[in-house]
């Protein structure tokens, strides 16, 4: 192949639909591209041209119109066009123009029929007309239900079995023979063929429950049972088994949802062993479960401090086995709340029982479950209406400064916005609270909502839940009925914009310590977050996950059909790249923060993060004409 095809092939082979191709497959494509150059403001495809050939964009950028001369869409480098005239009836329905010099490949018709028939991934990209963005994104979970580890590793030997005639004096020997810790009980096949099997005899069994150590004192020694009773009339019955295939989060999580410590292992009905929770713990030892176990059996804010370094250690973990940015950021939510919910303990040990009941607020991203390993604290304290300030404030401002500072040692900074209980005014009864958010809602401009927008992602820690609860179902009354605040609210959500240029090129960040990068949080995530919200807000939601109000918006069709998808997964892939970029700096010794160079990601997530960003860029358009600023309020 001489030097100029191999260009051709290298180029191609850096970008979807032909990254996943074969080299024989590529070297078909290679071999048969014809290359035209266009100069800035020519037309390459005019409407209703006749068109049998794939448009490549090998340089430059280009514009694609609908028919009426609107602006559609933009393509640049590694991008393709024309694939919808080549499936419907070789006519071109969309004109391109080219926005700046280019150099465009041809791939003839026969080419392009040829790739789609030997190839799923590149037929999926061309004739399901799946955004590759949704692929990425579909992909990465494809490949995460691959990762996640099965219970079956856990599983180190055959399940010690006995029938259910055996005496509770003969279970307990073979328990002691075996060094096991629990039997399994089997008995004949009864009603239920749940859990019934044969043995290698072919006889048919069912599981009918467990016995183990512990059972043996409370239900046979505790009791005063003869060694001769059979061990069916001491098992419960209840049989609470897990599939062998099952994750081994899904096992903890069950043992912690029945508070069990031992869990039969089936395959399909048969038994194939027995996980206890000690096992899990070896295992999980930096896990996002055993950490939160640990925080609740810390006695002092030293040893709670000491558990930082662990944190990054579970996120660490949670993306390499693969967890999508909704099992991280809740994983991260829950262990943030549970050193909040541990340092409210300590400190109600220490200054006595509450004076009047009190629910201590996360806002923000725990409030939305969405935290990432880079944050601070926003909280506050909604007290009840009993609190009298000369009694009761002493108290609370004490309790709320051991949280706050508590919280700081254990590695979420204070708030340099002060939205913390420490400040007096984020420290009041519930009827306060309730005139805060009146005021906000019906007596809005920007200027006060940009320092309160947080308290709209509002959720309870630890206390009495009704009084937030009460909170949370004013805002979704009153936030849709008053359209000046829902203006004003998406007038500070563009405040923020995605970095790309007119060209789509990345618009780099300025600021000295992070010169040419850019941050993903402040011109991805949280625009996305902002505008997510508005829209929640208007259609009433009590959501408070981002992903959870993308489900109420599509309930009540807001939005036009698909907008919900778009931004669902442009949300999922800009809070994976930066959970991604996260790890890496860890890995590296480095302190992880929120931004990214273009120049260190694959060319492939660059055009993945452009699609996102011009999803983000799209919805932003549209919310500034949904939410428009009325002339005077009403």
């Amino acid at each position: 192949m001489d030097v100029e095809l191999l260009e051709i092939r290298q180029h191609l082979g850096r970008f979807p639909p032909f990254e996943t191709l074969s080299d024989e497959l590529l070297d078909e494509v290679a071999s048969q591209v014809e290359v035209a150059y266009f100069k800035a403001g020519t037309d390459i495809l005019t409407l209703d041209q006749e068109l049998h050939e794939l448009c490549y964009v090998r340089s430059g950028a280009v514009e694609v119109y609908r028919r009426g001369g609107e602006l559609y869409n933009r393509r640049g480098e590694g991008e393709i066009f024309g694939q919808f005239s080549l499936l419907r009836n070789h006519r071109v329905r969309y004109p391109v123009r080219a926005m700046e010099d280019c150099l465009i490949y041809f791939i003839p018709e026969a080419v392009f029929q040829h790739l789609c028939q030997a190839d799923e991934d590149f037929a999926d990209f061309v004739e399901l007309q799946r955004p590759r963005l949704e692929s990425a994104v579909e992909e990465q979970k494809k490949n995460n239900d691959m990762m996640i580890t099965r219970v079956r590793k856990l599983v180190t030997r055959y399940p010690v079995m006995v029938e259910a005639s055996t005496t509770v004096q003969e279970a307990a020997r073979q328990i002691t023979d075996y060094q096991a810790s629990a039997v399994l009980v089997l008995d004949t096949p009864g009603d239920n063929p749940r859990y019934t099997f044969r043995d290698s005899e072919d006889r048919a069994w069912q599981l009918r429950g467990i016995l183990t150590d512990s059972d043996f004192r409370t239900r046979v020694v505790a009791e005063g049972r003869s060694p001769d009773t059979p061990v069916g009339d001491v098992v419960s019955g209840k049989v609470i088994a897990v599939q062998s295939d099952e994750s081994v989060q899904e096992a903890m999580l069950v043992m912690l949802r029945h508070n069990i410590h031992h869990l039969p292992v089936m395959y399909r009905r048969r038994p194939v062993g027995i996980v206890h929770l000690s096992d899990i713990i070896r295992y999980e030892t930096q896990s996002s479960l055993y950490l939160v176990s640990n925080i609740f059996h810390q006695p002092s804010v030293e040893g709670l401090a000491r558990l930082a370094p662990d944190v990054a250690a579970a996120f660490v973990r949670l993306v390499e086995e693969g967890a999508d940015s909704q099992m991280v950021g809740s994983a991260l939510s829950t262990i943030a709340r549970s050193f909040t919910r541990r340092l409210l303990e300590l400190g109600e040990e220490s200054l006595g029982p509450p004076p009047v009941p009190y629910c201590f607020m996360a806002l923000g991203s725990m409030a939305r479950n969405e935290q990432s390993v880079v944050t601070d604290q926003d909280n506050a304290l909604v007290l009840s209406d009993d609190f009298i300030p000369e009694q009761h404030d002493a108290y609370f401002r004490e309790l709320a400064g051991f949280v706050c500072h508590g919280l700081d040692a254990c590695g979420y900074p204070l708030c340099k916005g002060d939205i913390m209980a420490t400040n007096d005014r984020w420290r009041q009864p519930l009827a306060v609270w309730k005139r805060y958010f009146t005021e906000w809602i019906e007596q809005p401009n920007p200027e006060r909502l940009l320092h309160s927008s947080i308290f709209f992602d509002l959720d309870p820690v630890f206390g009495d839940h009704v009084l937030v609860e009460q909170l949370q179902d004013l805002v979704a009354q009153k936030a849709a009925r008053h359209p000046l605040f829902l203006a004003a609210m998406a007038r500070n959500a563009l405040n923020r914009t995605p970095p790309l240029g007119f060209f789509r090129t990345f618009v780099m960040e300025k600021d000295g310590k992070h010169n040419n990068s850019i941050n993903l949080k402040r011109r991805g995530t949280a625009p996305m977050v902002d505008l997510i919200r508005v829209h929640a807000l208007a259609c009433g939601s009590n959501a408070q996950n981002s992903f959870d109000r993308l489900d109420d918006i599509d309930r009540t069709q807001l939005l036009a059909p698909g907008v919900s998808d778009r931004l669902r997964y442009a949300l999922e892939f800009l809070s994976m790249s930066r959970i991604r970029h996260q790890v890496i700096d860890i890995q590296h010794d480095q302190i992880p923060d929120n931004n990214i160079e273009p120049e260190n990601v694959s060319s492939s997530e660059r055009h993945h993060l452009k699609d996102a960003f011009q999803s983000l860029s799209h919805a932003q358009k549209f919310l500034k004409f949904r939410y428009p600023m009325p002339s005077r309020a009403k």
